[in-house]
């Protein structure tokens, strides 16, 4: 039997080195040590990591790539992005959507990000949003699995015409309801928001991705509500809060309530580093406030957490690059997450946990999975992260879609080696921290 294709000597996230990864009618066929078998296309990975897909499970693709249209975002503010956002709704098209879009997930692909989760704004009664990301999910299916959220950016009771525009746009076939309790006008209406929005996921049998208290405010606690109606309308394991950026700011008795509460109730937790410490603490003089949920406390309790990007180049946040491996790098530094479990934690957090919360199929390095993986310019989990590393390939069902040269500098300088290796520049052995 020849296979397709063999990745061989290839170190995996789970910490096995060494092994050969051999590929079939765009499925792993096997993972094992020297498969002798032949194959159409050889890749010797030279002892670097082998990783499933990254996955981005928040973001905003109606939005992407739009900074500076029709201004930019003075203040730096989540409420400033949210008028400006509001400014840009009308000026959208379709075919302008559609062209921003193709042009992020061709950048995805190109750093490994195989699997994106977007919200899409449902205010606007055109739905321009909706039936442009719509066409792209259809466009993009063979290389890149694009999940839709259903968000009413402007408030589920707020906007005036949002309720019936949420049902229309699940009708034309939106996976996942959205909701943004902390921005309707009062607390209870956004109390009232999430038993509305969480009722209609369980009657249409759908997963459930609520932006959930995105604010410096320690009262807004609309997770809460969201762990009791999981729980009532029997959502376990469908149901994921996003931002969480109040929990920054509660005190500790409240959250050692909290936190028990989202692992009871099996919540998945999707904080969103790069935005989250870029829009959060505007307020403050000093000390000023990371806006990060409690990453390493919600690890700790067994609650799935994971790491979102948000936005590139939009009214809220001016930087991205749809690298995945940015975020946990940062997230490492906003949670004092430096030890290397802590580090291989939030690499899985890009990773394997997301891959829970998209409900994501075959995902895996492991016979019968699907064929898709990336090869990265690092040994393992750890120096990837540290690295940022290069993706020196990228294969969707076995075929590489993606390459890119490896990331070698020449010096010239007496008594100097040739070149540096980044990949090569640290010990082999770090010492634990």
């Amino acid at each position: 039997m020849t296979f397709d294709l063999i990745i061989r000597n290839a170190n995996l996230a789970d910490d096995r080195m060494g092994v050969d990864i051999a590929v079939q009618g765009g499925r792993i066929a096997a993972v094992e040590r020297n498969i002798s078998t032949t194959a159409g296309r050889v890749i010797d990975a030279g002892g670097k990591l082998v990783t499933a897909p990254f996955i981005d499970i928040h973001f905003h693709m109606d939005a992407t790539l739009s900074l500076g249209t029709p201004r930019l975002n003075r203040s730096g503010t989540l409420l400033e992005g949210i008028q400006l956002w509001g400014e840009l709704k009308p000026l959208l098209t379709k075919e302008a959507v559609i062209a921003r879009a193709l042009k992020y997930c061709d950048l995805a692909v190109a750093q490994g990000l195989l699997a994106v989760r977007s919200h899409v704004d449902v205010c606007d009664d055109r739905l321009v949003g909706v039936e442009a990301l719509l066409e792209v999910k259809d466009l993009v299916k063979d290389y890149l699995d694009l999940q839709l959220v259903a968000f009413p950016q402007d408030g589920y009771f707020r906007s005036a015409t949002s309720a019936a525009n949420l049902q229309r746009a699940l009708d034309m076939g939106v996976d996942v309801v959205g909701g943004i309790p902390h921005f309707e006008r009062t607390m209870e209406d956004g109390r009232l928001s999430v038993k509305a929005l969480c009722e209609i996921a369980a009657e249409r049998g759908l997963m459930v991705d609520l932006h959930c208290d995105e604010t410096d405010d320690p009262l807004s606690r609309h997770i809460e509500t969201l762990c009791y109606e999981t729980q009532r309308l029997g959502l376990k394991g469908r149901v994921a809060g996003s931002h969480l950026t109040s929990m920054h700011s509660m005190d500790n008795y409240y959250a050692s309530k909290l936190l028990p509460l989202i692992a009871e109730a099996e919540i998945h937790c999707v904080p969103n580093p790069l935005a989250n410490i870029v829009l959060q603490g505007r307020h403050d003089t000093y000390p000023k406030r990371r806006g990060m949920m409690r990453v390493p406390e919600l690890m700790a309790l067994g609650v799935n957490v994971a790491f979102g990007q948000d936005s590139t180049m939009d009214p809220w946040y001016s930087f991205g690059n749809a690298d995945m491996l940015d975020v946990a790098h940062m997230a490492v530094h906003t949670g004092h997450m430096t030890s290397r479990d802590a580090v291989k934690a939030c690499f899985r957090a890009i990773t394997d946990n997301p891959a829970k919360v998209f409900g994501l199929e075959g995902y895996g390095i492991a016979p019968g999975c699907n064929a898709d993986f990336v090869l990265l310019e690092a040994r393992d989990a750890i120096e990837a992260v540290r690295l940022r590393a290069n993706r020196l390939a990228v294969v969707r069902r076995g075929k590489v879609i993606a390459e890119t040269a490896p990331r070698t500098a020449t010096l010239d300088i007496p008594g100097r080696p040739a070149s540096v290796d980044p990949w090569r520049y640290a010990p082999v052995e770090a010492t634990a921290l």
